[in-house]
């Protein structure tokens, strides 16, 4: 039988727990779909090529299974957010993410304005599918582009092309999709400052209410770290960058993460309770978890990653676990706040870690001499400069 293999999480490992003044975060929820038309040469994350038929039917079975196995890690919350990612996860019908939602919300129960997102690509639906994700109740979709143009299309390995891009914005709108996001990558190979900005044109021209805008990387275990292409050189990336946030903010886009701009207040919430270092389960092959108990342990736990593992009845779903010590969480927790601009109220890291803010002074005393973090006894948030240089800013809280 698919067993948890997380008992041992409650049982903990005889590590101390934190102070008193923890508090339980929030919790979300992360459901993976590994399943892709095709698998990009960019792309690190755990997805794998569709076959004839995908096993539909079973993985949504495997999925709930894996679910009521968690159950004992949700202590009385409800869900704040809800994502499905990939892989593509539009290539499942709408029932099937339907009966997903519906053994969440009966497992563990919504929150009333619960943010419920579902990526997917151009050309892997219709403007009929989408209106029947919206009506088993998708609030918010997230549309892989990454470019508007043929020839970066297919530099990327992408099965999509610009005039599919474009009609599936026109099409999550018609289906009653009043919040969506577009992910749009730049720095791709031989992209102009010009072509970069053509892209984000178009991209505010469709008027989402999210732009996800990163800059393409060379990732290890990908077609493009064994062969990578000719990107643009560091001058063209720079001038990309600050031509880019620039033309956002103009057009009512406020960045208030790392990679990810805002109009209307649509911040991501689910994403936001990932910075803010908030709980959230994982289910599905590959998804990892962030799981906290009320004495203030914390723990990081991932699920088998080959979709065959996943769906064996004699394999566990839960592949590992890890208990963050003490001396951990500081990094830990900054990693994640120090992505949003406005960072976090000085008192959550307390809140969320346990720990004394007297743990982390030393540090940010040097980071704020270095003009790293802001000078700002409400808040722990970058400067510009440690925007720029973030990975500067954390080297301070390594353990």
């Amino acid at each position: 039988m698919n067993t948890p293999g997380s008992s041992r999480l409650e049982a903990g490992s005889g590590a101390e727990s934190p102070a008193s003044a923890f508090r339980l975060p929030p919790l979300s929820a992360y459901v993976h779909i590994p399943w892709c038309v095709r698998k990009c040469p960019y792309c690190d994350f755990n997805s794998h090529a569709a076959g004839p038929e995908l096993p539909e039917d079973d993985y949504v079975a495997a999925l709930l299974a894996d679910l009521h196995a968690d159950l004992a890690h949700v202590h009385g919350r409800k869900l704040t957010s809800i994502f499905f990612g990939g892989g593509t996860p539009s290539l499942f019908s709408a029932d099937a993410i339907g009966r997903i939602l519906d053994g969440l919300e009966q497992e563990v129960g919504f929150e009333p304005d619960i943010e419920i997102t579902l990526e997917a690509n151009p050309g892997t639906f219709e403007q009929a599918k989408f209106a029947d994700y919206r009506r088993r109740g998708v609030n918010r979709l997230s549309i892989g582009v990454q470019s508007f143009q043929a020839e970066k299309l297919k530099a990327l390995g992408r099965i999509h092309d610009g005039d599919e891009a474009v009609r599936a914005a026109d099409m999550a709108r018609q289906a009653g999709f009043d919040n969506f996001n577009l992910d749009l990558m730049h720095g791709l190979p031989d992209q102009s400052v010009a072509d970069a900005l053509s892209d984000l044109e178009q991209a505010i021209a469709l008027n989402p209410t999210h732009i996800s805008w990163y800059q393409l990387t060379m990732e290890p275990n990908t077609v493009f770290w064994s062969q990578p292409p000719e990107l643009p050189e560091d001058d063209a990336l720079w001038e990309i960058q600050e031509a880019g946030q620039a033309r956002l903010a103009e057009a009512g886009y406020v960045q208030y993460e790392t990679s990810a701009y805002a109009r209307d207040g649509r911040r991501a919430r689910h994403n936001l309770n990932y910075w803010s270092f908030g709980d959230f389960l994982g289910i599905g092959a590959g998804a990892h978890a962030k799981l906290s108990s009320p004495d203030g342990r914390i723990w990081r736990t991932w699920k088998t990653r080959l979709p065959k593992d996943y769906l064996n009845p004699a394999k566990s779903f839960q592949a590992g676990e890890r208990l963050l010590e003490a001396a951990d969480l500081p990094f830990e927790f900054m990693m994640n706040v120090l992505r949003l601009t406005d960072g976090v109220p000085t008192a959550l890291y307390s809140e969320r870690t346990g720990l004394p803010l007297e743990s982390i002074e030393a540090a940010c005393r040097l980071a704020r001499s270095e003009g790293l973090l802001a000078d700002d006894a409400e808040r722990l948030r970058p400067t510009e400069r440690g925007q720029l240089f973030l990975n500067d800013l954390l080297q301070h809280f390594l353990p």
